[in-house]
């Protein structure tokens, strides 16, 4: 009915207007709706928030929550910018190649992009200060980089997309690698220019890391090199699921760091517990109340309707996908990454199938609207992340990052209308 739709999109609109968090809105929202418009039991309602995360494949995001904090405590993300450094460090701009290098690294291992900030960034920012690199340059480089940490995988908004859409995960996983690796050389090779173009960086001769120097920290950084290896090949060689893989991840990082490299002491295992349970809660609460959400929008037949309206405009694929790139980046700006897939890929993948998008590229193009999202005010995770760890305003944060965000644009719009990109891995 028109009424209950209209006080569906008003009280979601007002709740967000007023600075409530974006679980909380999307509870709300669907407990105002249930109570008044549906005659559904409010009991009802705590079993379907259960039932929402009682999901095998959801269980891999703690997982690899876990796995990201130990990468971080454990010496494995020193490890990897050490071996960053050792093999671009020596150019012109060496540092913020290896920023960058380091990122797409700890991406692989971890699949977050706020872990992937703060376990690069408090290493490299200083480093980069220290060799001439003015601070907003440094810090919007690893901001901008850290967002790669949801696209390469694992990744954990790839696990909700294709919760939420019912698609194969270890599919997505294959599908990012192609994707997430493109956009870091892209934006590799910017930020050198840069540096190279303003005269940032080393003030005198840099060193060359001779082969015995690059051979040692290439040692240093194998095994944390192998995580990504051992996730992707134990999924598709049929040894574990990506849940199972997770669990692997995190098994194998606390081995590594705790046996191999002893950074990790047993006492820090528990602040790592409580940590990971925090930012656990917090994103299964997100899922939760997003699922919850979903489920009054197909009462009300929102997604059918829009899905009906823009079939009816009778547009090409390339049309329907910038359309989607404009809904999406706008988005990203103002809604947490897991909620706007919760909310809106269930809405747009019938309508990008029906125009004959490829669902599993169309996960891609989504992740990586939303990636960019995460450099970008008002609600730029990362730009607050980067913001504490510098010491800048986030505003300062995100005009420092606006060259390196436009790179990433750039490789958006060549990874949509190129979907071998995505695609290449998959059988």
């Amino acid at each position: 009915m028109v009424e209950a739709t209209v006080a569906l999109v008003v009280v979601l609109a007002l709740l967000l207007l007023s600075s409530a968090p974006i679980a909380v809105a999307l509870g709300l929202t669907s407990l105002i709706y249930i109570y008044y418009f549906t005659l559904m039991p409010m009991t009802q309602v705590p079993e379907r928030l259960f039932n929402a995360l009682n999901s095998f494949p959801l269980m891999a995001i703690p997982f690899f929550i876990v796995a990201a904090n130990v990468m971080s405590t454990g010496g494995i993300s020193r490890r990897l910018t050490e071996f960053g450094a050792s093999l671009v460090g020596h150019m012109k701009g060496g540092l913020g190649a290896t920023a960058v290098l380091a990122c797409m690294f700890f991406a692989a291992v971890s699949g977050s992009s706020p872990a992937t900030v703060v376990a690069v960034g408090g290493l490299i920012i200083p480093a980069m200060i220290k060799n001439g690199y003015p601070r907003e340059f440094s810090t919007g480089i690893v901001a901008t980089s850290g967002s790669l940490g949801i696209l390469i995988p694992p990744s954990i908004p790839l696990i909700v997309y294709g919760i939420s859409t019912e698609q194969n995960i270890g599919d997505l996983f294959l599908a990012g690698v192609l994707p997430g690796v493109f956009a870091g050389l892209l934006l590799l090779a910017v930020v050198v220019f840069m540096a190279w173009k303003r005269g940032y960086g080393r003030t005198g001769p840099a060193v060359k890391a001779s082969p015995k120097a690059q051979l040692k920290t290439f040692r240093d950084a194998i095994l944390a090199l192998l995580l990504p290896v051992i996730v992707l090949g134990g999924i598709y060689t049929g040894l574990f699921t990506p849940t199972e893989a997770s669990a692997v991840a995190v098994g194998y990082s606390v081995l590594v760091s705790l046996i191999v490299y002893r950074e990790l002491k047993f006492k820090d295992l528990f602040s790592i517990a409580v940590k990971s349970a925090r930012t656990s809660a917090m994103i299964m609460f997100i899922i939760a109340n997003g699922i919850l959400f979903t489920f009054v929008l197909t009462i009300e037949r929102i997604p059918a309707n829009i899905s009906d309206a823009i079939a009816s405009w009778n547009l090409e694929a390339w049309q329907f996908l910038i359309l989607v790139n404009i809904l999406l980046l706008i988005v990203g700006c103002v809604m947490e990454t897991s909620s706007a897939i919760l909310i809106l890929a269930p809405i747009l993948l019938p309508i990008a199938m029906s125009v004959g998008v490829d669902p599993i590229h169309f996960g891609i193009i989504v992740v990586m609207n939303l990636e960019i999202g995460m450099i970008t005010p008002p609600l730029g995770l990362n730009l607050f992340v980067a913001s504490g760890m510098s010491g800048l305003s986030v505003l300062r944060v995100a005009k420092a990052a606006l060259p390196t965000a436009l790179v990433l644009l750039v490789a958006l719009m060549i990874v949509t209308f190129v979907p071998f990109l995505s695609t290449a891995f998959l059988g």
